[in-house]
């Protein structure tokens, strides 16, 4: 069973940047797409990236518009998710996720999820 923790969630301003952390235990990684996720009050879950396990594909939300980007290592069972020039539209609960096989950014495919960790944005 994998189980995965969330970090680095937090107050930002508008225009600024956060780094979110994954960390599995439990189980290696390996053979596991990453992804990350987030749901902000009343409104569904919704892919934000995902990364492949073995060579390092990746795919975003349209949302996204290059300002994030989302990384592995294997070795270290960790993901991670840049968040640059982060907006107001950005708040949420950011949850990573795993599964065995294909990256993608739909949630119900996952069967791994952090407990999420909030990202507020204001001034």
């Amino acid at each position: 069973q994998v189980q995965l923790v969330e970090s680095g969630g937090g107050l930002v301003q508008p225009g600024g940047s956060l780094r979110l952390s994954c960390t599995a235990s439990g189980k290696s990684l390996d053979y596991h797409a990453i992804g990350w996720f987030r749901q902000a009050p009343g409104k569904e879950r919704e892919g934000v990236a995902c990364i492949h396990h073995s060579d390092g594909r990746t795919q975003y939300g349209d949302f996204v518009k290059g300002r994030f980007t989302v990384s592995r290592d294997n070795a270290a069972n960790t993901a991670w998710l840049q968040m640059d020039s982060l907006e107001p539209e950005d708040p949420g609960v950011y949850y990573c996720a795993a599964v065995w096989g294909m990256a993608t950014l739909k949630p119900s495919l996952y069967d791994h999820w952090g407990q999420g960790t909030q990202v507020t944005v204001s001034s």
